[in-house]
């Protein structure tokens, strides 16, 4: 069962669904969701994020790990806003693996999170993720995690 069809998520949705918020969320919307089975999660990358105070200046660089993160919220708002379980007290993070990163991004970029369903148990998922900017992989990895209902 992959629940109900939505095609995409706004930042109301995601708020929802998460319990991120700035500056820690990550993503800007979803799109092209298929229930809990895949969707992109798009980040807008600004130069004026707290981030780049520090990584690096002169030099602005959107850490790997933010990256990853993306990756997990993207997965995150894709379980719940499918429905297939109820709305969740807590969403965590459970497992991290076989992450790459192969190019920076920055500011001006924008960060497309392609997440790809690699199994389900109770209310565990495990994602393998892409971060793509203009097409070109400058990340992966598969990422595991738990709802809390």
């Amino acid at each position: 069962m992959t629940g109900t069809t939505v095609d995409s998520a706004g930042v109301r949705e995601i708020l929802e669904s998460l319990p991120h918020r700035y500056p820690f969320l990550m993503i800007d919307r979803v799109v092209g969701i298929r229930g809990d089975e895949f969707g992109i999660g798009i980040k807008n990358v600004t130069f004026n994020e707290p981030q780049f105070q520090g990584h690096f200046p002169g030099q602005p660089v959107f850490p790997g790990v933010l990256m990853v993160e993306g990756m997990a919220q993207t997965a995150g708002v894709m379980c719940v806003v499918s429905q297939i379980i109820g709305r969740p007290k807590s969403v965590y993070f459970l497992t991290i693996d076989k992450a790459k990163f192969r190019k920076p991004a920055g500011p001006g970029d924008v960060i497309e999170y392609h997440m790809t369903k690699k199994a389900r148990k109770k209310t565990m998922w495990w994602y393998f993720g892409e971060a793509k900017v203009n097409g070109e992989v400058v990340a992966e990895a598969e990422v595991g995690a738990m709802i809390i209902l």
